[in-house]
């Protein structure tokens, strides 16, 4: 730096370098400032620190800013001491700038196309690809679906009598998203529609455009339900299943329940059975409706007709059912058993004239029906057949020549078998029948006694020819097949009870069924309930027959028949079965009842036989389950099966054949 300086004023001094900057100033007070800015503004001091200034003179109207350091006066000798650090320079920010106008522009233009090409590709994603994903969309909100239902096929007996059928029906649906005020739109409902308020109310606030309010009303009431005119209600055209005999037949009928979409499924029995068939198949129709729910006069409609389903016709004789039920409801009443079945079959063709229950109940009124009674007690109830087993044992032993009808059989007045006495229904000493008395008086002990020449496994498989212990062809919806265990774990107790009976279970059909092999001259045809279809272009398909399966020759079969007879005479066990004018064959049931809990509790009193006896046309089968006054089959059993064939002859117009039936010896004590 030069040594030049020069006086600018009285109070200051400035000393430029070459460049002609400020090297440093005094004021008049002599103090010395440090490096200045090039504005001038003061940073610092020491020995050698300089005021710089800009080339420009120094403003005077701009207020002079105070150096941080401490000054000195101008011209004033320092002494010797250590030199000290300057302070850090503080930097000024620079004068602000306004901004270019044309900067602005660009950056709003950039900008404006950045949001023109983002919606342009959302109107191109919208238009061109998903166009019409979103026209389906407002299809779907302007078009109401309803379902056609399919009218359910008929159900009939053997003659044409209808049992089941669909009825004209309304049905009132709810739009929940248009009704406005469900409270009061239910309580105009209520009292047509008899549902609890509540419950409309509960289905009104629901999500969706579609419920079901009530269905299976009568066409009057859909019309007083139209005449309100409420806002997202609707009535819709439907039918409705209807049993017009009520009751009868409703255990092999069965019923229909109300399943997903509305639709009637099959809830048991033959409905249930043969629901997909009886079923059909649904139509749809589709029709554009406005905001309230109401169809546009001018909008689009598409309906889909829907399918009917088939007519079902089965074996069934509607008057014969009819007696057969009658019969047993009055027999579970003035016994006070538990319940009862009655089966009727024509042996030759196995067809089941009738299948009745008691208690029964009304498929028109389901939802007020007992469930204990939703079920058919001759295919699913299962028990120990006892006595009108005992024609197996004989059947098997007269097959293979080890008896006759006329075989004498010393019969004591018990047998102990591995530890247990086994006795007689009634106490007697020893008595000297015939295998036929043996048959006639239902000797338990005589009819072991028969089955030890035949053994354990030729029993077993008699029992199993005959049809125990596996189901019948009907495979009716929840059909048992008894209880049959192989001979080769019978004890010998178990082999003695079952020649008679006891300790195997069957159902009332499996036992029908072994009494219309013997009427059918020792042939066992299948039991047969449905005859056929009808298809709902008028199409009949029949049921195929399956073939007959020999089970015992046909004079074993007419040697059983004989000594069959003798039961229903005077010195047999049920006289009470006898029909006058024709011949009737036929056995008694009186077998221990296993109860609840797992052991005896009670009694089955049954009875089953075929007439006339030498012609045979029907099989009447009765078995009453814990009958509390009096439980022996031959004295309430038997008045109901004569009842029910005398019905079921005369029905059938089966005349009495005109002759005689064999007299067969029962009881050789006479001559001893």
């Amino acid at each position: 730096m030069s040594d030049r300086g020069r006086h600018v004023t009285d109070d200051q001094w400035v000393e430029r370098d070459d460049d002609g900057f400020a090297a440093g100033y005094a004021d008049p007070d002599g103090y010395g400032y440090g490096y200045g800015d090039p504005d001038g503004y003061v940073t610092g001091e020491g020995e050698e620190e300089y005021a710089y200034r800009s080339d420009r003179r120094r403003d005077p109207r701009r207020a002079r800013r105070p150096s941080h350091a401490t000054g000195y006066r101008a011209g004033t000798p320092r002494g010797p001491g250590p030199a000290r650090r300057p302070p850090r320079a503080r930097v000024s920010r620079p004068p602000m700038r306004l901004g270019s106008t044309r900067r602005r522009l660009r950056a709003t233009v950039v900008i404006l196309c950045a949001l023109l090409v983002v919606l342009a590709g959302r109107l191109t994603q919208l238009q061109g690809f998903q166009a019409s994903a979103y026209a389906k969309r407002a299809e779907k909100q302007r078009t109401n679906i309803v379902t056609l239902d399919a009218a359910r096929g008929v159900i009939a007996d053997r003659s044409g009598a209808t049992l089941a059928q669909d009825v004209d029906a309304r049905s009132v649906y709810g739009d929940p998203s248009n009704v406005t005020d469900a409270r009061a739109v239910a309580t105009a409902l209520s009292p047509l529609l008899k549902v609890p308020v509540d419950t409309l109310v509960t289905k009104l606030l629901g999500s969706g455009r579609f419920v079901y309010l009530a269905r299976g009303l009568e066409p009057a009431v859909g019309k007083e339900v139209a005449g309100l005119r409420l806002s997202g209600i609707g009535v819709l055209e439907e039918r409705r299943r209807m049993y017009p005999s009520g009751s009868l037949a409703s255990n092999v009928v069965g019923f229909t329940t109300v399943g997903d979409n509305g639709v009637l499924v099959g809830g048991g029995g033959i409905e249930g059975a043969y629901d997909r068939l009886l079923r059909g198949t649904d139509g749809v129709r589709r029709v554009e409706v406005d905001p309230a729910g109401r169809p546009i006069p001018s909008g689009s409609s598409r309906e889909k007709d829907p399918v009917p389903g088939s007519g079902v016709r089965l074996t069934l004789d509607r008057d014969v059912q009819w007696a057969a039920q009658n019969a047993i409801a009055e027999a579970v009443r003035t016994t006070q058993a538990d319940g009862g079945t009655v089966v009727v079959m024509e042996p030759a063709t196995g067809n089941i004239l009738a299948m009745a229950d008691a208690p029964d109940y009304d498929p028109n009124r389901i939802g007020a029906a007992n469930p204990a009674t939703l079920k058919n007690r001759a295919t699913q109830d299962v028990y120990e057949p006892g006595s009108v087993n005992k024609v197996i044992t004989m059947a098997a032993a007269i097959d293979r020549g080890l008896i006759s009808a006329d075989t004498p059989v010393t019969v004591p007045s018990n047998l102990r078998i591995a530890g247990q006495t086994f006795t007689d229904a009634e106490p007697h000493a020893t008595e000297y029948l015939t295998a036929t008395g043996v048959l006639a008086r239902s000797s338990n002990i005589g009819t072991i006694l028969i089955a030890r020449k035949l053994g354990s496994a030729n029993l077993e498989g008699a029992l199993r020819a005959f049809g125990l212990g596996s189901r019948t062809a009907l495979r009716f919806p929840g059909e048992s097949a008894g209880l049959l265990t192989p001979s080769s774990a019978w004890d010998p107790q178990q082999a003695a009870t079952i020649a008679y009976g006891q300790g195997m279970s069957a159902t009332a059909i499996q036992m029908a069924s072994v009494y219309a092999t013997i009427a059918n001259g020792g042939v066992r045809v299948p039991p047969r309930l449905v005859d056929s279809t009808t298809s709902p272009d008028g199409i009949v398909h029949t049921t195929p027959r399956e073939p007959g399966t020999r089970v015992i020759s046909e004079s074993t079969a007419a040697t059983l028949s004989q000594m069959l007879e003798a039961v229903t005479s005077d010195s047999g066990t049920a006289p009470l079965a006898a029909i006058p004018g024709y011949r009737v064959a036929g056995k008694t049931g009186t077998a221990e009842r296993v109860g609840p809990a797992g052991h005896y509790n009670g009694y089955v009193a049954s009875f089953v036989g075929f007439a006339p006896a030498d012609q045979p046309k029907v099989v009447v089968e009765v078995v009453l389950d814990n009958p509390r006054d009096g439980h022996f089959g031959g004295t309430v059993a038997a008045p109901v099966f004569k009842k029910v064939m005398s019905f079921a002859l005369a029905t059938m117009a089966v005349p009495p054949t005109g002759t005689t039936g064999p007299k067969l010896t029962i009881d050789l004590g006479a001559s001893r």
